[in-house]
């Protein structure tokens, strides 16, 4: 292992955690990156407690070991169902590492957005089911009503690149028109899942102009600025050459066509077996 490579370790079930990754680049582009997608046991979102916490400790173990003292659980599932565990229990196994999520970060600022104090979260099944956006937008915003809606197919959608197909429009749009028919007040939609905005040029046409469709990285790579900024003893052991590394646990042909497909960008993955 090269130890002049200290990364920030991206973790992700599949693709979704790209949208994270991209925007944090931007903000921090001198950092290191080592990103890895579970694509191989994708998606997460319906899978119980138990086997997302199992599936999530073995790739942040993973990450752990290839140097990465900093790890982002780019996935609304893991950070739902996981991240807490791992921060109270691993993790005093690993006290100079940490483990953070994305959820947070978007629970805390969103409640400024609404007008009408109603917020709409779209999520996988799993994140939907852990309450954990509700739980934290209640906490920091009192006033705000938040309302849920699981959007199972998505994600498939999404990892099989059928989304920008007739059938797969017609099923993120059935979604769309049941959410906002049953919550005529939402004015504010949170994309609960990374893989969602991957579907923002689709949902900007459907969805009415005085709705604000919030994407996590947007959110998401400031807060980690401002979070490395505060943290100095563990900003000064990430390595800063630009670099970024990615890993998957399917096919590193399958994912790089994939990536390329969905995202237009050329990266060479490496496919590896989790222990």
């Amino acid at each position: 292992m090269n130890k002049s490579f200290s990364p920030i370790g991206v973790f992700d079930s599949g693709y979704g955690g790209l949208t994270v990754l991209n925007s944090i680049r931007k903000e921090l582009p001198e950092y290191d990156f080592l990103y890895l997608g579970d694509n191989a046991r994708a998606p997460y979102g319906t899978r119980s407690f138990d086997v997302v916490y199992e599936y999530t400790l073995q790739c942040v173990l993973e990450l752990f070991e290839r140097n990465c003292d900093l790890v982002i659980l780019a996935c609304n599932t893991a950070s739902a169902k996981a991240l807490r565990t791992i921060q109270q229990g691993e993790l005093k196994n690993h006290p100079n590492k940490r483990v953070l999520g994305v959820i947070r970060p978007s629970t805390e600022i969103v409640g400024q957005f609404s007008k009408n104090k109603t917020i709409g979260i779209m999520a996988t099944e799993g994140t939907v089911k852990s309450q954990s956006y509700r739980i934290e937008i209640q906490k920091f915003h009192p006033e705000v009503t938040v309302v849920q809606q699981a959007c199972p197919l998505w994600v498939p959608l999404i990892e099989n690149k059928a989304y920008n197909s007739k059938e797969g429009k017609k099923f993120i749009e059935k979604d769309i028109q049941r959410f906002l028919s049953q919550y005529p007040s939402v004015d504010v939609i949170v994309l609960a899942c990374t893989h969602y905005p991957l579907l923002l040029p689709y949902l900007k046409e459907i969805i009415p102009k005085n709705i604000k469709l919030i994407s996590q990285g947007e959110i998401v790579a400031p807060s980690l600025k401002d979070y490395l900024k505060r943290h100095d003893w563990l900003n000064k052991k990430i390595s800063k050459n630009g670099q970024v590394t990615y890993l998957t646990t399917e096919s590193s042909d399958l994912f790089n066509e994939s990536v390329e497909y969905i995202f237009g960008q050329h990266v060479n993955a490496k496919n590896i077996h989790l222990k």
